[in-house]
């Protein structure tokens, strides 16, 4: 009796324990990247309860059937999730639809933002527009952010089977329907939706299978928007960065250029060629991460500006990156900013200000450290400028803090908790900017700053 049941229940079964398992990991993978404990511990908890669950129910499967509905609900499941790092968009929802189908007994499939249609497929077509609005009863399922059936009652009206609600269908071709909302910060962003043209087809297997689902696809959105936000975030405070630093420099530098052209013309065009190159470099640095090799020619290419400006005997600077360090993937504008700031505001009246920048490994991290033997600051300074506050909005500082506030938070982002921002100075003799970026040394020999 074992196999005639089993091939009528044993597919929809592996259907229900693969979702809920893809579901569990993709719940537990972002619990663990935004850190959010409760949702990893509900993960955990729940992949424990479905693995003992899956193995009661594999050992009466046979294996060839439990092999090939395996492969089947996880390419499914896959696919899913890949066409869901887009987001929320017709084409994405379009595609989804056309996975899910036919691994329901659904006559359609639908899927909405929270203000219109986005995607049918099945039946007929024809009959529906994408950005045609909302339905109620998909409206109610929004706002409630609880997943709910439905049916078309001999009244012409659709009823909510949770509480009686009416509300108007989308058309008569299918009698029974299932919406279930997908959430992103407990907050639905939009619904999955299954119709039925019979009652009989919406059993209990079918409205998990649909919540199996709508978590899936909930958990990849949150991922998405997750992710997103982040970028956002990330160049929207790169872009601040350049605001800050584009404007005294732009100017400067073009007077610096202006005067040339009448004394050196040849160093007028050298440096209009270093100038065009740095802010190219300074527009593009948002968009991506890039060798440290690139963040230093960069600062370099600044450096080669100030001394034209101010004169080659007044700025020094010296380099030394340990072997493969050069390779390291950084975000723009860690190090510039910096070496900027040593030169606005470490400069003597008189005498050379020198620059050296050093790059090695520490155990898993690597250090870069930027130091100058310029005027130096008081440890209550040191501590403002990391804080990014000043006493006074006027003070000069006030921007220096800004940037080093910024390239610290940039460094968490990107490298994790352990990366700091560390100021080491004496007021008269100098600073020492030292950056850890944390888990990233290349495979070599481990080196320190002395």
């Amino acid at each position: 009796m074992t196999g005639p049941s089993y091939a009528h229940r044993g597919p929809v079964i592996n259907v229900l324990l693969i979702i809920l398992t893809v579901a569990l990991i993709a719940l537990l993978v972002w619990g663990l990247l935004t850190a959010n404990l409760v949702a990893a511990v509900v993960a955990g908890a729940g992949l424990a309860v479905d693995i003992v669950l899956a193995g009661g129910v594999m050992l009466l499967v046979p294996e060839d059937m439990r092999s090939q509905a395996t492969e089947r609900m996880l390419r499914v499941s896959s696919s899913v999730l890949t066409h869901m790092n887009g987001g929320l968009t017709p084409e994405n929802c379009t595609a989804v639809c056309q996975l899910l189908l036919p691994e329901t007994t659904a006559a359609a499939v639908a899927m909405c933002d929270d203000e219109a249609l986005l995607a049918i497929v099945g039946g007929d077509e024809s009959k529906h527009r994408v950005g045609e609005p909302n339905s109620p009863t998909t409206r109610d399922v929004i706002t409630s952010g609880r997943m709910q059936t439905f049916s078309y009652s001999e009244e012409n009206e659709w009823l909510d089977a949770d509480d009686d609600a009416a509300s108007t269908p989308r058309d008569e071709e299918y009698p029974v329907g299932v919406a279930v909302p997908l959430m992103v910060r407990e907050h639905a962003v939009g619904t999955l939706e299954f119709f039925y043209r019979n009652g009989s087809d919406v059993d209990r297997t079918q409205l998990t299978i649909a919540r199996g689902f709508g978590e899936l696809l909930s958990t990849q959105l949150s991922a998405y928007e997750l992710d997103r936000q982040a970028e956002l975030t990330a160049r929207a405070e790169v872009k601040a960065l350049q605001a800050q630093i584009n404007p005294h420099f732009l100017f400067n530098t073009l007077n610096t250029i202006a005067a040339f052209t009448r004394t050196d013309p040849a160093k007028a065009r050298d440096l209009l060629r270093e100038f065009s190159a740095f802010y190219r470099r300074t527009l593009q640095s948002s968009q991506s991460l890039m060798p440290l090799a690139e963040e230093l020619e960069q600062t370099r290419r600044y450096l080669t500006i100030e001394k034209a400006r101010f004169g080659e005997d007044r700025i020094l600077e010296s380099e030394s990156v340990a072997p493969g360090c050069e390779k390291v993937m950084v975000p723009g504008f860690i190090v510039q900013p910096i070496v900027e700031n040593a030169v606005r505001h470490a400069m003597r009246d008189e005498g050379p200000l020198t620059i050296d920048v050093q790059v090695v490994e520490d155990g898993n991290d690597v250090l870069i450290a930027v130091a100058d033997d310029g005027l130096g600051m008081t440890e209550d300074v040191a501590e403002r400028l990391l804080s990014g506050s000043s006493q006074d909005s006027s003070d000069s500082s006030r921007g220096t803090g800004i940037a080093l506030r910024n390239v610290s938070e940039r460094l968490q982002r990107f490298y994790g908790s352990d990366s700091s921002v560390e100021i080491m100075s004496k007021l008269g003799e100098g600073t020492c900017v030292t950056l850890r970026l944390a888990g990233v040394a290349p495979k070599g020999t481990d080196g320190r700053i002395e």
